[in-house]
């Protein structure tokens, strides 16, 4: 299906954004703490139409429905909003909550198609957010810089959506950059670029997608979350982003044993995070393997958000020689990433998938991303 076979006609635009893989820094986001993703080589693309109303019309090539959805600018809220397509009108709903004036718009005919796989832990929602927030910024000429589209984006998602799902994604789909990483202070929205290197190195990243899917609106996250924030207000701060790595004797004499270790887990991982791009300055990304292989660790034992699958993965890629592995993504399904030579990707693929079989899993996904350019206009 295509924009001209749902619509009748062709778009006038099309704006493409790319999921993410995160190196490092899982749950993070939220806790006002670092996280390391980068944008990766596969995109969402939305082709784009303004229209001479005040109508918002959307359709999907992974829409079985097949025909458009459509909403008015004027009755844009949350409750107006299901499925999929909420990820697209609540771009809109959003822009016009955090302070953009749309009396004078007109509409638009949206048509998306992806690329980015689905449940897998490489957010393909923020894709299509930050693709679409792009887009309608420019064409309504709101004037947002990159920064502030991120912030619409996870708006959108928490409110819109309903995912309480912190900065991380949307602000790797839209200022990603060839062969780098996005170290982001989510609570300044601080950035820098930082060189993976992988191509000189010979390295390449290995996604393993387990094709447990997994939903953010609905259980263990929102839990998780509300871990963080009870720690944070017995612990007294702000944010866990305010714990140390030395402070948390004193947190495990005043936290409950779930909770301190879900506490434990944030402030390790922050630290991870910040030894993860000194390393990478200082070393090279050969030297971040053994980072990669405690967050996993702290991810399964304190944060209990992997699955067997993932652990499988992550095992059977290290027992094959990768340099480093660690789920990706919001946990509970989804995939692990390994950091691979170049030369062994392919027996290190092989031996995921056969030990997939051996215990009697789904056939797992293998492939490798590149990191690459965020949201542009085609």
């Amino acid at each position: 299906m295509t924009f001209q076979q749902v619509y009748g006609y062709e778009p006038a635009v099309r704006y493409s954004a790319p999921g993410r893989v995160n190196l490092i820094g899982e749950h993070t986001d939220y806790n006002d703490g670092y996280v390391l993703p980068f944008a990766i080589d596969r995109r969402t693309t939305a082709s784009i139409a303004p229209r001479t109303d005040r109508v918002i019309r959307v359709a999907s090539a992974f829409d079985e429905a097949g025909g458009p959805v459509s909403l008015p600018l004027d009755e844009l809220t949350p409750d107006a909003m299901d499925g999929w397509s909420s990820y697209v009108f609540g771009i809109a709903w959003s822009l016009r909550e955090q302070g953009a004036d749309l009396a004078d718009k007109t509409g638009f005919d949206v048509f998306i198609e992806s690329d980015v796989p689905v449940g897998a832990g490489l957010s393909s929602s923020a894709a299509i957010e930050c693709g679409v927030a792009l887009a309608f910024n420019d064409l309504w000429e709101l004037g947002l810089d990159r920064k502030s589209l991120a912030r619409v984006g996870q708006y959108s998602e928490n409110h819109a959506v309903g995912a309480p799902t912190g900065i991380m994604d949307q602000s790797a789909s839209l200022l990603g950059e060839q062969d780098a990483v996005v170290f982001l202070d989510c609570r300044t929205l601080d950035t820098a670029v930082v060189d993976l290197a992988l191509e000189a190195n010979g390295l390449e990243v290995l996604v393993m997608d387990t094709r447990v899917e997994h939903a953010h609106a609905t259980g263990g996250y929102a839990a998780r979350r509300a871990s963080c924030e009870k720690g944070a207000k017995v612990l007294g701060v702000e944010a866990l982003r305010d714990v140390a790595v030395d402070d948390l004797p004193r947190a495990q004499d005043l936290l409950d044993d779930e909770t301190f270790r879900r506490v434990r887990h944030i402030v390790t991982e922050d630290q991870r995070v910040l030894d993860t791009v000194r390393t990478l300055r200082e070393q090279g990304p050969r030297a971040i393997g053994s980072l990669l292989v405690a967050s996993h660790e702290s991810m399964r034992d304190d944060f209990e958000i992997s699955v067997p699958e993932l652990d499988l993965a992550v095992a059977t890629a290290m027992e094959h020689g990768a340099v480093g592995a660690r789920m990706t993504g919001g946990g509970f399904g989804g995939a692990a990433i390994a950091l691979v030579d170049r030369e062994a990707r392919e027996a290190i693929a092989a031996a995921v998938t056969t030990a997939f079989a051996a215990a009697g899993y789904r056939e797992p996904n293998v492939f490798t991303v590149h990191a690459a350019q965020g949201a542009r206009r085609d």
